[in-house]
């Protein structure tokens, strides 16, 4: 229901996932921003007790998720791949979750 009441009220452009913000880098190379609501009932930002997660765009997932295990950062679950990327999660030393994003930006162009 939020989500139609940010398109009805807003005009935002929502769809299944929240709305998507398109805008050019400092490179002019095309980016994104996502909004996403979630349900109040929602475990997804499990073990956070946040009612918010952010999601970070990262190169090169993999190695990454390597060097921060090294470093004894807190992973969540296991990393999942899907048509527009691979995810993973992390907590920060508050028990923040963040989730890690690489994009496969040719799914959105």
């Amino acid at each position: 229901m939020l989500k139609e009441w940010y398109n009805k009220h807003l005009g935002l452009n929502t769809d299944n996932y929240g709305c998507t913000f398109w805008w050019i880098d400092e490179n002019g190379k095309k980016a994104s921003t996502q909004w996403s609501p979630f349900a109040a009932d929602t475990k997804y930002f499990e073990p956070s007790q946040k009612q918010y997660m952010q999601n970070f765009r990262v190169h090169n997932l993999d190695a990454l998720l390597e060097k921060l295990q090294q470093e004894g950062v807190t992973i969540v679950g296991e990393p999942e791949s899907y048509d527009y990327g691979k995810f993973a999660w992390i907590t920060d030393p508050e028990g923040n979750k963040i989730e890690l994003w690489e994009p496969i930006d040719e799914t959105f162009l």
